[in-house]
């Protein structure tokens, strides 16, 4: 049990890694899975798993929109090869856990049969740090907004990158929340402000640690 409840209408940091820093991405194959995850799992609905759901949007002969019902609203994210991050608004009471829960177990269920193997692909259920002022807000989203930048990624791995500073500067939210995504280039200033704000606290931090490298443990920005 957390020591502290997450609460519903609060902002929150969460992340995990792969179990003893595993991959957990190992082609665009697991990174297209996992990102349909995020889009299917964050509804209230119980979904049994993705291929069932599949049949279902089939049988209907029509696609299946999201749920009216999330769970969570995503504000920025970012998928390297062995971690990933999200800032995260929970909806409703328990909203995180659950929408953590059906995407970590239901994306370990996948990679497991895919590669033939068993148990725990990541490190516990998940990590989560409460944003409780705006300062720390707006830092945690540029980091968490191009944290592939904060690590120094093999070039061979780069393609196991997905981030949501791609939807930010194309002014295209998939899935990121639209509402939150254009509240956020207002309050940078556009698509550009945001950018700068993105690239600079990534270089701050690169500079306060060194260079990263993805078998590091990650120092996570200072609260405000």
């Amino acid at each position: 049990m957390r020591k502290q409840p997450i609460i519903t209408g609060e902002y929150y940091h969460i992340y995990n890694r792969g179990v003893d820093k595993r991959d957990v991405f190992s082609d665009k194959m697991d990174i297209r899975r996992f990102v349909e995850s995020i889009n299917e799992f964050n509804q209230v609905d119980v979904i049994g798993s993705l291929i069932n759901l599949r049949k279902s949007k089939n049988i209907q002969k029509g696609p299946k929109a999201l749920s009216e019902e999330p769970l969570v609203v995503i504000m920025v994210y970012c998928l390297n090869p062995n971690h990933f991050h999200f800032v995260l608004k929970q909806l409703e009471d328990g909203g995180i856990s659950k929408f953590m829960q059906k995407l970590q177990s239901g994306y370990t269920s996948y990679f497991n049969v895919k590669n033939s193997r068993s148990g725990s692909l990541f490190q516990g259920t998940f990590k989560a740090q409460h944003i409780g002022s705006e300062n720390y807000f707006n830092k945690t989203l540029g980091y968490v907004n191009k944290n592939y930048q904060v690590h120094n990624i093999p070039e061979d791995k780069k393609e196991l990158v997905f981030a949501s500073d791609y939807e930010y500067e194309n002014n295209n939210f998939k899935i990121v929340s639209k509402i939150e995504g254009n509240r956020i280039l207002e309050i940078f200033g556009g698509v550009g402000g945001f950018k700068r704000h993105s690239d600079e606290i990534v270089e701050i931090i690169r500079k306060e640690r060194g260079k990263t490298s993805l078998l590091e443990d990650e120092e996570l920005p200072e609260r405000a």
